[in-house]
């Protein structure tokens, strides 16, 4: 487990410490296996941060018939501060060019109900995220540079609260695709952020979100 606080040099020294998992072209994807730890524990293979201001959020594994292992990831702090998004960083992998996908539930939020997943992270504040929000009924990709987030393109569609939705995003050099529920919705370009970087779940605000069939695949 580890919570960060810090920011910066310190931050970005402990990126690259942490271990990474090296992948040829073509490799089998990975997926996290949630149900080694017990309801209530927190996955050692995570790192937890946020990106903004507010509480630090707090992520454990929660049991859920519904879910895939009968275990989900969960983000349950309710802190209603809007600039605030909680990450869950995936400490074993790095990558660069990959696709990542998960499942996630949005369960409770008054400000936000929202899921995403983040790719290429560098910092706290620094990274893409890929995120659907069940109150807007709408999927957004982003930018995050320096804390500040901006949009870089959006789709409308409907988001069911307390329903299983797939999320995916493909990252190759600088063009980018987002998948919700199996469907292509985003296809865009960006070159901010050129170098591989970690994985990591998203939330925002106080949204409740539980997490599951967390998969990762290098395409290099």
């Amino acid at each position: 487990m580890t919570h960060w606080v810090g920011y910066g040099l310190v931050v970005l020294a402990a990126t690259s410490a942490w271990p990474a998992i090296a992948f040829g072209q073509g490799s089998n994807p990975i997926t996290v296996d949630l149900s080694v730890t017990p309801p209530g524990g927190e996955p050692s293979d995570f790192a937890f941060w946020r990106t903004g201001q507010g509480e630090a959020a707090r992520w454990t594994i929660v049991a859920d018939p519904t879910a895939a292992s009968g275990r989900a990831l969960a983000q349950v702090s309710k802190d209603r501060t809007d600039y605030r998004f909680p990450l869950a960083i995936y400490k074993p992998f790095s990558g660069k060019d990959l696709e990542l996908s998960m499942r996630f539930k949005p369960v409770a939020g008054t400000v936000d109900e929202a899921g995403g997943i983040a790719v290429r992270l560098q910092t706290p504040d620094d990274y893409y995220v890929a995120r659907a929000n069940a109150l807007e009924d709408n999927v957004r990709f982003y930018r995050v540079v320096k804390g500040n987030r901006e949009q870089l393109a959006g789709a409308n569609v409907k988001v069911s609260a307390n329903q299983w939705h797939t999320l995916a995003l493909k990252a190759e050099g600088d063009s980018f695709t987002v998948t919700f529920d199996g469907k292509a919705l985003i296809s865009t370009r960006d070159s901010t952020f050129p170098d591989a970087g970690k994985v990591a779940l998203w939330t925002k605000a106080d949204s409740v979100t539980y997490f599951d069939t967390i998969s990762m695949r290098s395409l290099k």
